[in-house]
């Protein structure tokens, strides 16, 4: 037998899920080690092993693939924890990066926060001005050389650099997208000077417009990316420790996998690495349901992240915001705020608060026993009577319900005069408004209204918490897929090769023009998009499928929308038709007449995606189950605003396709709750995933 596994490290729990050539699928989750992040996911192996009932290497012996989601990207920007880094840059431009546009002192801020201006700062910067090298040379935006390379004295200046101690170099020059010659060239004597130094030019990490995102996004992969080098090297060293002979795939914030070797070039890459594999797995368990609008909610043990699918695809974002910096990199659009099971409650001005900060893994909750003192989410949870202490993980964590009570008693009922269970209750209602609130947003900001979604809830906490913040939200119908738990993780072993390319364009009409095709260079344009696909036959062979698109925007706006370019030569009239398309999709978005045609078009980036199927086993209808669903037990779970009601207890085990329960329950899994609330029932589908049909707002 075969098997498939894929892993995610989250900031409470390492998740791994193993598929098996026959379909079966089998979750584990091992906590997470933040000093050494690939132990984690070495214990999970084990404990993978031990279920299947092998000896670990005789798991890996038969182990035909190994994909891995990662957090280690972000973890590392935000606590800025990446290397010394040096830049080299067009004499005249070495405080582009500083200035980030004029939107330093409020970039990457929620709107709470931008509006509080007296509480604004810079961010602490990725690269400091003393070792930001100006590097001689001029290249005009045509790509014509008006000033040639000063080769003498870029060597000083990356050997100063060298002598500064920086591990690592960022080359960005103006136009170099144009004309990529001097950044090469740079590259070839940092090399020479300093050849354990890492190099990323901008040239080729990101050609296209715009100098503030592409030094940012230059940057940042310089910064991180002897990190990643080194921790993507260990994961796979380990792995081939343990014996294992076969690819090494890692996720990537576009959409799919990367080999280890690429991915530890690609730090920038990967900065939504885990949350973009639990987009993915949704996208493909909607296919097999019959969901084409998605709303994707993975609530942890840190944080909630939500994604948007939308007839079908996932929502992406060419720039994105990071630690307070831009990248410029085609990404699945994934939004979070800080609420996870660990997410602490405390008692603000008087005021009850969850979240952003978590316990995490270390201590973890008060009920965890490992001397965390401060009350979660999750204690709240165990307290109301919703997880089972002598279930959690399957039986195999212990739960200390004393230390949970202590808690929330010491740090929110008796500071605010409630009884314990009404603070309980309180934790999760602050919490689950929060998450129904960043629903909403992700939605309606969009153009889109929740009620036409399904949510997809999964994470750790997210089965326990979707039949509240999800009825808050407006929405009906909620999946928890049978991975739910390690969803992200199933995402990564089912996801395909990919990769993406991008190339500055820069043609645009007059105002008020008849014709978009009179005034756009239409050879150049075939011709772009002529050497992206040569790129992407050179990444992923001829067999990949390509597709292509086009960034456009109307002329003095900012927003840019990329529009599908069908996948031939084109014509004028081609062109012409792209333009119609671009309106009609940026009315779409923005709302029925605010397209400004007659402002004028630009043509700005063009852009393919290379897609490469992975083998993976194909999941087998499950056998309808006779009988009523049998009930393991009746317990008193306390509901917000309703008190204590007597809930059905199922174990998942017991439960089959074509079963149809009940709320007020709860149904048990190894690795989660299930949570149905009252007014509500949940039915299994053929597939074994659980549908919950939810009540109307407010009951809960």
């Amino acid at each position: 037998m075969s098997y498939y596994i894929g892993t995610d490290i989250g900031g409470t729990f390492t998740d791994l899920v193993m598929l098996s050539d026959k379909g079966d699928v089998t979750i584990v989750k091992a906590p997470t080690t933040p000093d050494d992040r690939t132990r984690g996911v070495l214990d999970a192996l084990d404990l993978a092993a031990k279920g299947a009932g092998l000896a670990p290497k005789e798991l890996v012996d038969h182990l035909a693939y190994f994909a891995h989601g990662t957090t280690a990207a972000t973890n590392a920007f935000i606590e800025r924890k990446g290397v010394k880094t040096g830049l080299l840059t067009t004499l005249g431009f070495a405080d582009v990066l500083a200035i980030q546009r004029c939107m330093a002192s409020w970039a990457g801020l929620a709107d709470h926060e931008i509006a509080h201006y007296s509480t604004r700062s810079i961010p602490q910067p990725i690269i400091v001005r003393e070792l930001i090298e100006e590097i001689d040379e001029r290249v005009d935006y045509r790509g014509r050389i008006i000033a040639p390379l000063d080769e003498k004295t870029a060597r000083a200046s990356i050997r100063r650099l060298v002598t500064e101690g920086v591990e690592a170099i960022a080359i960005m020059l103006l136009w170099s997208f144009r004309n990529p010659v001097h950044e090469q060239r740079l590259e070839q004597i940092v090399k020479e000077e300093a050849p354990g130094v890492f190099v990323t030019i901008s040239s080729s990490l990101i050609p296209i417009l715009g100098e503030y995102e592409r030094v940012s996004t230059t940057a940042i992969n310089s910064y991180l990316g002897p990190v990643i080098h080194r921790y993507i090297n260990g994961l796979e060293q380990s792995m081939r420790g343990y014996g294992y002979k076969g690819p090494v795939s890692i996720m990537e914030s576009g959409g799919g996998v990367l080999p280890a070797s690429e991915a530890a070039l690609q730090a920038a890459n990967l900065l939504t690495s885990g949350p973009a594999g639990g987009v993915l797995a949704s996208q493909k368990l909607g296919e097999l349901l019959g969901f084409k609008n998605i709303i994707t909610a993975d609530m942890g043990g840190t944080s909630f992240d939500v994604g948007l699918i939308v007839n079908g695809e996932p929502e992406l974002q060419t720039v994105r915001e990071v630690g307070r910096f831009h990248v410029a990199l085609p990404s699945i659009k994934v939004t979070a705020i800080g609420a996870g099971g660990g997410s602490l409650a405390r008692i603000h001005a008087g005021h009850l608060t969850v979240g952003p900060e978590s316990a995490g893994s270390v201590p973890g909750p008060a009920c965890y026993g490992r001397g965390g003192t401060e009350p979660t989410i999750t204690d709240a949870d165990v307290v109301l009577g919703i997880i089972d202490p002598a279930y959690f993980l399957g039986g195999h964590m212990s739960i200390d319900t004393e230390k949970a009570k202590k808690a929330i008693n010491d740090h929110v009922a008796k500071p605010l005069g409630l009884d314990l269970h009404e603070a309980a209750a309180g934790i999760r209602e602050v919490a689950n408004n929060q998450m129904a609130d960043l629903l909403r947003r992700v939605t309606t900001r969009a153009g889109h209204d929740p009620r036409n979604f399904v949510i997809c809830a999964y994470g750790g906490a997210g089965p326990t918490h979707a039949h509240q913040f999800a009825s808050i939200a407006g929405i009906t119908t909620a999946l928890i897929p049978t991975t739910a738990s390690g969803h992200s993780a199933f995402g990564a072993v089912t996801a395909d090769r990919h990769r993406s390319f991008s190339l500055a364009f820069g043609h645009h009409t007059p105002p008020r023009f008849k014709r978009a095709s009179d005034h756009v260079d239409v050879p150049a344009l075939n011709e772009g998009f002529a050497k992206l696909e040569a790129r992407c036959r050179d990444a992923l062979g001829p067999e990949a499928r390509i597709d292509r698109f086009i960034g456009m925007l109307f002329r003095q706006q900012v927003h840019e929308v990329f529009v599908e370019v069908p996948n031939k030569v084109l014509d004028p009239a081609d062109v012409d038709a792209l333009v119609d398309r671009f309106q009609e999709k940026y009315e779409l978005l923005y709302g029925k007449g605010s397209a400004l045609r007659g402002s004028g078009v630009e043509f700005t980036t063009l852009r393919t995606e290379v897609t490469l199927p992975v083998v993976k086993p194909r999941p087998t209808p499950l056998e309808p189950k006779a009988g009523k669903p049998k009930e393991v037990a009746m317990r008193q779970v306390y509901f917000y605003r309703a008190g204590f009601q007597e809930a059905k207890v199922y174990r998942s085990n017991d439960l089959g396709a074509g079963h149809v329960i009940a709320g007020p329950a709860i149904v048990e899994r190894p690795d989660t709750t299930v949570v149905v609330g009252i007014g509500q029932s949940l039915e299994i589908e053929r597939y074994g995933n659980m549908i919950i049909h939810l009540a109307a707002k407010g009951v809960h």
